[in-house]
């Protein structure tokens, strides 16, 4: 099973209307090749009869987003029409689509946005360019851990699960770490049971992950006040480049050393051979 397999389902799914059955019932849609087509899960399940789950569909490249989070003008057109029925909140709020970025488009466009970043800094325009970093990073982990991105309750606008584990992910951008270290909220890392750390160089490729228990953060460097750093002097030991610890965590190797790095893509290959 390919995902030219399940395109074809896809496309198979989109031939009719379903409106008499249950499908609409599904909380996991898979977004097709043309625009504007969607399925739910269960049916390519059934038609190509075989399980397939989030583990599955993030090895072969799929994405998870929350619809609440990421909401599709074209996937409520398309449910409406499909189930003729309306797509109300309490549905809605539920649903996640899967979908295959397209990676050759956000290569070359990271790419020029490092041109742009380049031009902007020399010219003593861009001074704090955080956001963008912050928000690239994000996707990075969730891309390679297979992670799902919904709505928060709280204030903060979403977080990341691994299954039922909430992860919570920080980035840090430049090509060299801070002497002082990461800086982490222990509030947030009280909230979560995994914390990610994607340090991206200035050119917005990986260039290390750490990926920590949210426990053994709190036990080793809690320390006094509301914030802690994690100096890479203590954390080295569990980088990608140098442990194997939860290198079964990630769900798509080949997203990891796609958007890494020459240099940690080399160090981390063999990992995932």
């Amino acid at each position: 099973m390919n995902n030219d397999d399940i395109n074809k389902e896809i496309a198979q799914f989109n031939k009719t209307t379903h409106g008499s059955t249950d499908y609409y019932k599904d909380e996991l849609f898979l977004k097709g090749e043309n625009e504007g087509e969607f399925a739910p899960l269960s049916f390519v399940c059934k038609n190509l009869s075989q399980e397939i789950n989030r583990e599955t569909l993030s090895k072969l490249g799929h994405v998870f987003d929350s619809f609440t989070f990421y909401p599709l003008d074209s996937f409520k057109t398309w449910y409406e029409k499909q189930f003729s029925r309306k797509l109300l909140s309490k549905i809605s709020k539920n649903i996640t689509i899967a979908h295959i970025p397209k990676n050759k488009v956000i290569i070359d466009a990271v790419a020029l946005i490092n041109s742009s970043y380049d031009i902007l800094r020399k010219e003593h325009i861009l001074m704090n360019g955080k956001n963008l970093p912050v928000q690239l990073g994000e996707w990075y982990g969730k891309c390679i851990f297979g992670l799902n991105q919904i709505k928060s309750t709280s204030q903060r606008g979403f977080d990341f699960f691994l299954g039922n584990d909430r992860v919570e992910i920080k980035v840090h951008w430049s090509d060299q770490s801070s002497p002082k270290g990461v800086k982490l909220k222990k509030s947030l890392i009280g909230l979560s049971q995994f914390t990610i750390i994607i340090y991206l160089s200035r050119n917005f490729m990986i260039r290390e992950i750490c990926f920590l228990d949210s426990g053994f953060i709190q036990r080793k460097f809690s320390g006094k006040g509301h914030t802690m750093f994690l100096k890479d002097l203590d954390i080295s030991p569990y980088f990608f480049s140098q442990s194997d610890k939860h290198v079964d965590k990630v769900a798509n190797s080949t997203a990891l050393l796609k958007y890494a790095n020459p240099n940690f893509a080399m160090k981390i290959a063999e990992k995932f051979q």
